[in-house]
């Protein structure tokens, strides 16, 4: 039987392959101290144009499917390239153009999450007050 790869380490497979294709403003969600929440993590970022998200989007898949051996459950979004989710059922993937990942708000909708931030070369963290 195949070992299940960590979602952890799903998600550093996600940030890798969204980081290949420059995506930005990388952000990773740790849900799983949330009651009721849909998944282990939600890791989002966000494109410059259509043909960057899509770029994002394939990198991503190819990273995860190359270092994870994992396919996602579900996509959404490939053709109108607005707002691409990839779901590995415990890491959810979103994909977004900067102006509807303004409108979605998703990290204000999950904001007891612990968030970790990506830059270049930076991860800065935020916990949650209790």
């Amino acid at each position: 039987m195949k070992k299940k790869i960590s979602s952890e380490a799903l998600c550093d497979s996600v940030i890798n392959g969204m980081q290949e294709k420059k995506g930005f403003d990388i952000v990773k969600m740790d849900l799983r101290k949330i009651p009721g929440s849909i998944t282990d993590f939600f890791v989002i970022c966000s494109g410059s144009s259509d043909t960057q998200i899509d770029a994002i989007a394939g990198s991503v898949d190819e990273e995860v499917s190359k270092k994870c051996k994992e396919s996602p459950w579900h996509k959404e979004g490939i053709q109108n390239k607005e707002w691409i989710l990839l779901d590995y059922v415990d890491v959810v993937v979103h994909v977004f153009k900067k102006d509807r990942r303004e409108f979605y708000d998703i990290e204000s909708l999950w904001g007891d999450a612990d968030i970790s931030y990506y830059g270049d070369t930076l991860v800065a963290s935020k916990t949650p007050l209790n």
